[in-house]
């Protein structure tokens, strides 16, 4: 197994998302820490993952709540500009079905920020290979499915590994582009646990371009981005790609 490369000329000057502050508007697309009954906050250096307080800080975005009752009645009208009449037994409850719906494709869960301190000083790969993605183009608002590979090389503190499932699907609960996924996941997870390096790849299925338009059946789309050492140092890059399965 490949150990973790010496910093490289010009590494540590890797851009992060800056995830712990208040957003401006609901649909900001960084995610905030917020400590159970407390105001957003920023951990101290050498305290990532951990509020002010010791308390294990909650990851959400500030939003307001959805009104599905304004929603429905937007899906109705929506559906009888189409031409598609929602008075029979099968169709009369559809718009509030939709509304229900993309409320939910739209409403990332809260999750604990878990880290403990890596007392071993692993340092080499933890990947998460496969994890299962949803999201929306938001340019046509249907779906795109796919899987994510998410890894990362420790640097003081290592990551709950349920979370880098929780950090794909936090990112993926809105109308999305999945280059901007893509890059999201990564910066949000360099930002939190100052690695030495992060890797990320999805692929997926658009089905904007598989059910309409050109109708390409069956191709998929792949984005990744990589920073610090897994982008600097060419054998921690392959270790990353042959690990989550894309090396040919």
């Amino acid at each position: 197994m490949l150990q973790r490369p010496g910093p490289a000329p010009g590494a540590g000057t890797v851009p992060r998302t800056p995830s712990l502050r208040p957003v401006p508007r609901p649909t900001a697309d960084e995610p905030v820490v917020r400590p159970d009954g407390g105001s957003v906050d920023r951990p101290a250096a050498g305290s990532l993952g951990r509020a002010s307080d010791g308390a294990v800080p909650r990851v959400g975005v500030v939003a307001g709540r959805a009104d599905l009752a304004t929603a429905e009645r937007a899906a109705a009208r929506f559906l009888h500009a189409l031409g598609i009449p929602t008075t029979s037994e099968s169709l009369r409850d559809t718009p509030g079905r939709m509304a229900r719906a993309y409320a939910e494709l739209f409403s990332p869960r809260p999750f604990d920020l878990t880290t403990f301190p890596n007392d071993e000083g692993y340092d080499e790969l933890v990947l998460a290979r496969s994890i299962p993605l949803r999201s929306v183009c938001e340019h046509h608002l249907l779906p795109l499915v796919g899987t994510a590979h998410v890894g990362y090389l420790p640097g003081g503190r290592i990551l709950g590994l349920s979370k880098l499932a929780r950090v794909v699907e936090f990112f993926a609960r809105r109308p999305q582009v999945q280059e901007r996924l893509t890059r999201q996941i990564a910066d949000w997870l360099q930002g939190q646990l100052e690695p030495a390096g992060v890797g990320v790849v999805v692929e997926a299925e658009h089905t904007c371009m598989t059910l309409r338009g050109v109708l390409a059946t069956g191709s998929r789309t792949v984005t990744s981005t990589l920073l610090g050492s897994l982008r600097e140092d060419a054998r921690a890059r392959a270790e990353f790609m042959m690990l989550a399965g894309l090396s040919r």
